[in-house]
């Protein structure tokens, strides 16, 4: 949707942004005692560019993502991908996972669908208010935008959160329970050269 934005009225946007302190992880109910994981891709370096694949403008499928070692107590693993730079009050929703196994590590490429995992976790709801993989669509002229993988480690077993839980029923679960996060940063932009985005000032991660 935000791609069939005209390029002036994406400029006119570029410094209306949500920004990181809004995203999932920055939230205040998480706390910060936890221990720090390391996110990976072989797709894309950390402040990397994504690429078009993954985009709205290639094939629109999902990243493959790797993680480190989880904290010992790890009992499952949650997965939330936000833009934190959406035009928007708050930043999009580009995917969420529940319910990955303490000992997953991983997501494929093209593995975050609506389809049931046999692994039992459960596909959330992106702001589109669909399961999946909500492709990079960032208006043109608007800038690099910041795509945050904000994975979670939990000392709690998956519950019930419903079929495709939305981003305030996945909140909510967890608060009280990580025990261990960690972030993979992607940028992209359309139409224009890699560029810098707006330093808000917020930490992704302490």
């Amino acid at each position: 949707m935000l791609e069939h934005l005209p390029h002036w009225l994406g400029a006119a946007l570029r410094n209306v942004r949500a920004g990181a302190d809004k995203l999932i992880i920055a939230e205040p109910v998480l706390g910060r005692d936890y221990a720090t994981i390391e996110v990976t891709s072989p797709a894309l370096a950390n402040e990397g560019r994504i690429p078009p694949r993954f985009t709205a403008d290639g094939d629109g499928v999902s990243p493959p993502l790797t993680w480190g070692a989880v904290p010992a107590g790890t009992l499952s693993v949650a997965l939330v991908v936000e833009d934190a730079d959406s035009p928007m009050p708050a930043p999009f929703v580009h995917a969420i996972l529940w319910g990955l196994p303490a000992d997953a590590g991983r997501i494929d490429e093209g593995a975050i669908v609506a389809d049931a995992h046999p692994d039992g976790s459960g596909v959330g709801r992106n702001s589109y208010l669909s399961q999946g993989w909500l492709a990079p669509d960032p208006p043109t002229g608007h800038g690099d935008h910041r795509y945050v993988f904000q994975v979670f480690a939990l000392d709690c077993v998956a519950e019930d959160l419903g079929d495709g839980p939305g981003r305030g029923a996945v909140l909510n679960a967890i608060a009280g329970h990580v025990i261990g996060a960690g972030v993979l940063v992607g940028l992209y932009a359309r139409g224009e050269p890699a560029g810098v985005v707006p330093d808000d000032g917020a930490p992704v991660i302490a």
